[in-house]
């Protein structure tokens, strides 16, 4: 399974960096499936800074659906909505390209994840049309104005559609992927290694 966590100006470090030790410890675990990061659209940036600080060089861009190494399993990451940051989700929800392409991939049949206010970005992609879903609590209320079907849950599944609550949740996310994807014998390996109990 191939995984992408596309990372953009602003994104929250920890939204993207948890979910993707997740997923790098499942396949160091034998799970079958390859994750990076990478950026949406045409040009490849060599550096992007997160919302903390971080500058993360990205694996290259988002392929897009057609392109064989297209991903099953987008998971996007939060950062700079709550106090509408030029840089972060807020941005991006602005600028429409990720949306774009969440909507472009979960129509190809990818399956798509958020991460915090992650889940805006897939509100404006129009994937949680209907569904229930969740985002940081602190953008609850943002959410509740689009067509979701607001939960207070940490992790939400709905098949080809799921989210989690603030920063921290992307590692249950991730987790809760793995075991749904590899086994609970994975998952309990991973959350093992990384001492981290799940909730």
């Amino acid at each position: 399974m191939r995984i992408a966590i596309p990372i953009y100006e602003g994104f929250d470090e920890l939204d993207a960096i948890g979910p993707f030790e997740v997923f790098q410890n499942a396949a160091d675990a034998g799970a079958d499936c390859a994750v990076g990061l990478c950026t949406v659209g045409d040009s490849e940036p060599t550096r992007v800074t997160a919302s903390h600080g971080l500058r993360v060089e990205p694996d290259g861009r988002l392929p897009t659906p057609e392109e064989p190494d297209a991903p099953a399993l987008l998971v996007v990451p939060g950062g700079g909505w709550n106090d509408r940051s030029a840089a972060g989700a807020y941005a991006e929800y602005d600028a429409g390209v990720i949306p774009e392409a969440v909507a472009e991939h979960h129509a190809a049949g990818a399956t798509v994840a958020s991460v915090c206010t992650g889940g805006m970005l897939l509100a404006e992609a129009g994937v949680l049309d209907g569904r229930p879903a969740v985002t940081h609590r602190g953008a609850l209320d943002d959410l509740r104005e689009t067509d979701a079907v607001v939960r207070e849950d940490r992790v939400v599944d709905d098949g080809d559609v799921v989210t989690a609550g603030g920063v921290t949740s992307g590692i249950d996310l991730a987790l809760h992927l793995v075991e749904r994807e590899f086994g609970a014998s994975t998952a309990s390996t991973v959350s093992d290694q990384m001492e981290y109990e799940r909730r």
